[in-house]
This record gives C-alpha cells, sequence and structure tokens, in this order.
C-alpha cells in the first residue's frame, strides 16, 4: 500500500502533468505507464462488449482514460516481478467488470465479456446516505449510490474519493457517471487505499498484506477471495458457492488467461468472515 504522503504527491503530480504540460519537468520522473502490460488490443479483447447498443455505458469506459488515470496510482501495475502487475492489473479490471457487467449466461462470447457495461446503480434502494458520519456530511438532495467502474457508494468514499483527485464528492457526486476520467480514478483510488481495519486491494494482490491477529481468526487469507471481501465481504463472504463471489472469480479466471499469468490461491472469501 502506498503510504497517504505518497499518494497524494503522485496525484498531486499527475494534476500538474494534467493541467500545466511537463513544462521543463524531466520525463523520466513522470509516472511510469502500464501500457507496456495492456495494450489497447488486450483492453479491447478484455471488453468485448462495452461500447455495445445494449450497454448503457457505451463509449465511456476508454482505454485511453482508463491509462491516464493509473498514470496517477504509479504502484498499480508497477509493483513486483511481471506476474505479479499482471494478476493485479486482470483482478482490478474483474472486480470492476463485476460491478458495471451486462453479460448473463449465455451471452455471446461469454458472461465474462460484458465487463463496464453500466457507469452507475440502476434502481438504487436509497441515497446511500449514512447522516451518521460527520467528517463527511451528506450534501441535501444528493444520492451516493454506485457510480463509476468501482461503483462508489455511500457519503464516506465520495467524500475522501473526490479530496483525493480532484473533485467535490459530497456536493457533486454525479461526475462520477458524467466524467471517464474521473470514474477511472475513483475506481483506482478505492483499489490503492487502505481504510482500516481492510487492507488495500492493491497490498493484498502485490504480497505487501499483513494479517492481524484478527484477521487470522477470521481466516482472510491473501487471495483474490480478500479483495472480494474488501469490496463486498459484507453481502458475499462467508457463505458457500455465493454466486457473486463466483461471477467475479470468473471474470479474473478470463482475464488472467488472456494476461497469460496465473491467478493465484484462494480465489473466494466462503471460509472468510466479512471486515
Amino acid at each position: 500500500m502506498e503510504s497517504s504522503s505518497l499518494i497524494s504527491f503522485s496525484l498531486l503530480f499527475c494534476f500538474s502533468i494534467l493541467f500545466f504540460g511537463l513544462n521543463g519537468v524531466e520525463a523520466r520522473r513522470a509516472p511510469p505507464s502500464i501500457s507496456y502490460l495492456i495494450s489497447e488490443n488486450l483492453f479491447n479483447s478484455i471488453f468485448l462488449h462495452k461500447d455495445d447498443n445494449a450497454c448503457p455505458a457505451r463509449n465511456f469506459y476508454n482505454y485511453t482514460f482508463f491509462i491516464q488515470a493509473a498514470k496517477c496510482f504509479p504502484s498499480f501495475g508497477n509493483t513486483g516481478d511481471i506476474a505479479t502487475r499482471k494478476r493485479e492489473i486482470a483482478a482490478f479490471l474483474a472486480q470492476i467488470s463485476h460491478e458495471t457487467t451486462g453479460g448473463w449466461a449465455t451471452a455471446p462470447d461469454g458472461p465474462y465479456a460484458w465487463g463496464l457495461c453500466f457507469k452507475e446503480e440502476i434502481n438504487p434502494q436509497s441515497n446511500y446516505c449514512d447522516s451518521t458520519n460527520t467528517q463527511w456530511p451528506c450534501y441535501p438532495g444528493k444520492s451516493y449510490h454506485g457510480r463509476g467502474p468501482i461503483q462508489l457508494s455511500w457519503n464516506y468514499n465520495y467524500g475522501p474519493a473526490g479530496k483525493a483527485v480532484g473533485f467535490d464528492g459530497l456536493r457533486n457526486p454525479e461526475i462520477v457517471a458524467n466524467n471517464s476520467l474521473i470514474a477511472f480514478k475513483t475506481g483506482l483510488w478505492f483499489w490503492m487505499t487502505e481504510q482500516s481495519p481492510k487492507p488495500s486491494c492493491h497490498d493484498v494482490m502485490v504480497g505487501k498484506y499483513v494479517p492481524t491477529e484478527a484477521d487470522l481468526a477470521a481466516n482472510r487469507t491473501a487471495g483474490y477471495g480478500l479483495v472480494t471481501n474488501i469490496i463486498n465481504g459484507g453481502l458475499e463472504c462467508g457463505i458457500p458457492n455465493d454466486a457473486r463471489v463466483n461471477d467475479r472469480i470468473g471474470f479474473f479466471e478470463r482475464y488472467a488467461q488472456l494476461f497469460k499469468v496465473d491467478t493465484g490461491p484462494n480465489l473466494d472469501c466462503a471460509n472468510q468472515k466479512p471486515f
């Protein structure tokens, strides 16, 4: 996990590149691009149907904005050996595919070729406002339902995500579904940021996760299943053969094959207690 100061520095550097250009800053200091591991052709092979007419988010999630957003988090896809780097990218894309999927069992090319079909939650059951959270208070009339590739939800996520990547998450949550670059940044922010007692998804996938005594007692072992636990464990983990967990695994297995890398152990969280 990048320290919060390093993440802040990386984002500040990213903003300076986006808005002012290099302007004398040596190119060798620019954050490394993950484009050498995931080309545009590979990205399009992964997301075969994201721009189909059947997908409400068509033309929203494009490769250029994904690569641009990743440069703001230079440790993403750039930590560890090549296999670890590819596996992390595949895992991230698999998780956001489950969150935004439009696939079904008999879909063309299979259900796991339909990630990134949606950019916001359909028919949210509430406005996802935790009124007890005084650090990130809800703004009147705003809904903090799922938006973007990770389906960012709740005021206590919109607030810090906006502060980190440069938008007013509490007053303008809608921008996550209206700005492709910001959308990808929120997904990567969630992936890279530790939210105690949860580790970051990044730390788990690159081998930096060190379980606490509570983690060991809860059987929270490192692997893709623990990432699922971080993202939505309260609803999906500790349940044998959960269909949602299996869907996340299905995407990961397909993407790992496309990246020509193994998935690693502990794919599910059936025997893990949620955080």
